[in-house]
C-alpha cells in the first residue's frame, strides 16, 4: 500500500523532459545515424516510443524502436512469482554496430538495467549502449548510471516512485513519490 506524498511531474513536465532527452540524444550522437531505441517493457517501451516521436518532430527521421522484456534475466525471478509472466520482446532490426538507446522509466538499484544489458547481448553487439531514464532516484546497488535523465529525484528507500502514463495506465501522465505504508 502506498500513500501519495507528492506529484513531482505532471503531463507538461513529462512531455518537456522527453523532448529534452530527445535533443540530448541527438546532440551526443551528432544526429540519428546508426541510432536505435529499445524500451524496457512496459513504461520504458512507452517512453521509447515518445522519444522516437520527439526525434521525428525534430529531425523528420524515424528511428527504429524496439521493446525488450527482461523477465527471464532478472536476478530476483524466484522472488517475484512462482510462474512469472513473460511477454514478447519485439526488436525487428539488427542492433549490431548500432548506437542503442536503452529506455526505462525509473532508475533505482540498477538491477533492471543489468538484466536488460544481459538480454540485449542475446540480440547482437551494439557499438555502444546509452541509458535514458525519466527518473533517477538514486540508491544504486550496481555501478550503473544514466546518460540521459528527465529528472533526478532524491528519495528514501521506504518511498516508491510511480510513473503513470496514459498508454499503459489509462490515466493522465504524472510522476508521484509515495511513502510505503
Amino acid at each position: 500500500m502506498m500513500t501519495p506524498v507528492s506529484k513531482i511531474m505532471d503531463a507538461d513536465h513529462l512531455r518537456r523532459a522527453v523532448t529534452r532527452i530527445a535533443h540530448e540524444i541527438l546532440e551526443k550522437n551528432k544526429g540519428t545515424a546508426d541510432v536505435c531505441i529499445v524500451g524496457i517493457r512496459n513504461r520504458g517501451a512507452v517512453l521509447a516510443a515518445r522519444i522516437q516521436e520527439a526525434v521525428r518532430r525534430i529531425e523528420q527521421v524515424d528511428l527504429p524502436v524496439g521493446i525488450l522484456d527482461i523477465t527471464l534475466y532478472r536476478d530476483d525471478l524466484t522472488m517475484i512469482a512462482s510462474q512469472p509472466v513473460v511477454h514478447e520482446t519485439l526488436i525487428d532490426f539488427d542492433i549490431t554496430g548500432r548506437r542503442l538507446i536503452l529506455v526505462d522509466d525509473v532508475l533505482f538499484t540498477g538491477r533492471t538495467i543489468r538484466a536488460a544489458l544481459d538480454a540485449l547481448i542475446d540480440f547482437g553487439r551494439p557499438a555502444n549502449i546509452q541509458l535514458a531514464v525519466l527518473i533517477d532516484r538514486g540508491h544504486r546497488e550496481l555501478p550503473i548510471r544514466a546518460d540521459y535523465v528527465g529528472k533526478n529525484v532524491p528519495t528514501s528507500v521506504d518511498q516508491d516512485v510511480k510513473v503513470v502514463l496514459r498508454e499503459s495506465d489509462d490515466q493522465e501522465d504524472r510522476v508521484i513519490v509515495a511513502q510505503r505504508a
